[in-house]
């Protein structure tokens, strides 16, 4: 029998050679408050304040309502041990783009390639399964290492919002990047 309900699309677990993205769960949240709670977690990418357990708690709700988001743990296959999060966010369907997300957040995982890992798959996704076309980001200008990490994966510098970021009372330029479908295929 047919019904009228309508039905959302939820993310599926997308297996990389070293991680897996597996759908992000209330489980995952004490990671979270922790890695946002670090002040230097918290200046590399642009977070202002630590967040709190309620705040952690609306953001979740908001993440599992918005159909323009999916939201994924970076799991380690060995050890199926948390230490990261991913996502596309901000997705338009009638302009085919979207924005992304990498962070690893366990400081002893910086540096072994998961983040690149979760890169690749997110980006298969949007541009092979979503049918996207483009993909964006920002990166506050001082985090050298986020920088490099989004051009290895091809995205290219479109522009900076001067003075944007501000921490520990100095101010930083937020950059603009982005990768076409195009760029990507090739």
């Amino acid at each position: 029998m047919p019904t009228n309900k309508k039905t959302t699309t939820k993310p599926k677990s997308l297996v990389g050679e070293r991680i897996v993205l597996r759908p992000f769960a209330r489980k995952d949240l004490p990671h979270t408050l922790r890695w946002y709670k670090d002040p230097e977690m918290r200046e590399l990418i642009g977070e202002a304040e630590p967040i709190t357990r309620s705040k952690a708690e609306k953001w979740y709700k908001g993440v599992c309502a918005d159909k323009d988001r999916m939201w994924y743990a970076i799991v380690l296959k060995d050890g199926n041990r948390v230490v990261g999060e991913a996502g596309l966010l901000h997705m338009f369907k009638p302009w085919r783009s979207t924005d992304m997300t990498v962070i690893i957040g366990e400081k002893g995982a910086w540096g072994k390639g998961y983040g690149t890992d979760a890169g690749h798959l997110l980006l298969d996704l949007a541009f092979t399964k979503l049918r996207i076309h483009r993909v964006s980001i920002g990166v506050v200008s001082s985090n050298k290492r986020a920088m490099r990490y989004w051009k290895g994966l091809g995205f290219k510098k479109e522009g900076v919002q001067r003075d944007a970021h501000m921490w520990a009372g100095e101010y930083d330029d937020f950059v603009m990047m982005s990768i076409l479908e195009n760029e990507y295929k090739s």
